[in-house]
C-alpha cells in the first residue's frame, strides 16, 4: 500500500490519537476488529460481529 497521508488517510484527535478515515480503511481492504471510529465494515465491539454489506 502507498504512504499514509495525514488529513486524507488519518487525523489526530484532541488527545493525540491517530484516527483513520473511512477512505483509508476501505483502501486497506479488511476489518481489523479494533472498533475503529470510522469503520466502513460495520464491526461491533459489543457483539464481535461484522454487519454484512448489502
Amino acid at each position: 500500500m502507498s504512504q499514509v497521508l495525514e488529513n486524507d488517510d488519518f487525523y489526530y484527535s484532541e488527545k493525540g490519537y491517530k484516527i483513520f478515515t473511512e477512505k483509508y480503511l476501505l483502501k486497506r481492504g479488511y476489518c481489523c476488529q479494533d472498533g475503529c471510529k470510522h469503520c466502513p465494515y460495520g464491526y461491533s465491539k459489543k457483539t464481535g460481529t461484522i454487519k454484512s454489506r448489502k
